[in-house]
């Protein structure tokens, strides 16, 4: 859905999209859309600057390998988002500006207005886990074997440091 300024010009913009399981793609391919997204919310024009904002509430299931064992493991997010966009022109160009505050908050939107599903995309992204885990409790891979240690109950022993990396360990 495009959230177009001419309309949000004349008023509040309501949304209340369903977007089908598979249907919104990610550049890490690991990532997998696994429930439909379903997000419902408002867009509006603020002030003269034509700044955007867009609120709303997000709820969906991403899949993703778990950075342990690497097995699936899914992710359920279920957020409410409050953005502002800015039109692009009004970003600082090529110049170290300090940016505190509410500004770190703020996007910037090319053209006649924002693509529903970018902002989807964006909050999803940041609504995952640093690190992807499917349990507190995973034991990982064996570094020795390969094998899934929730899985199999291995017997490897870790190899012993080179000696000449000892004197490190004081530092």
């Amino acid at each position: 859905m495009f959230l177009d300024i001419k309309q949000m010009q004349l008023g509040k913009v309501r949304f209340s999209e369903t977007i089908p399981t598979g249907a919104m793609e990610f550049l890490d391919q690991q990532i997998r859309q696994a429930a439909p997204i379903e997000t419902a919310g408002s867009a509006e024009v603020m002030e003269a600057v034509l700044e955007i904002r867009v609120r709303g509430h997000l709820r969906t299931c991403m899949e993703a390998a778990c950075d342990r064992c690497l097995e699936p493991a899914s992710f359920p997010i279920d957020t409410d988002f409050d953005l502002v966009y800015r039109p692009a022109a009004m970003a600082p160009e090529g110049e170290e500006v300090e940016v505190g505050g509410a500004e770190t908050e703020v996007g910037f939107y090319d053209g006649d207005g924002l693509e529903l599903s970018e902002v989807l995309r964006e909050q999803i992204l940041l609504s995952l886990p640093m690190q992807r885990v499917c349990g507190e409790g995973c034991k990982g891979i064996c570094p020795v074997c390969g094998q899934n240690r929730n899985l199999v109950e291995c017997l490897c022993q870790a190899a012993t440091a080179d000696d000449r990396w000892e004197k490190l360990k004081d530092l």
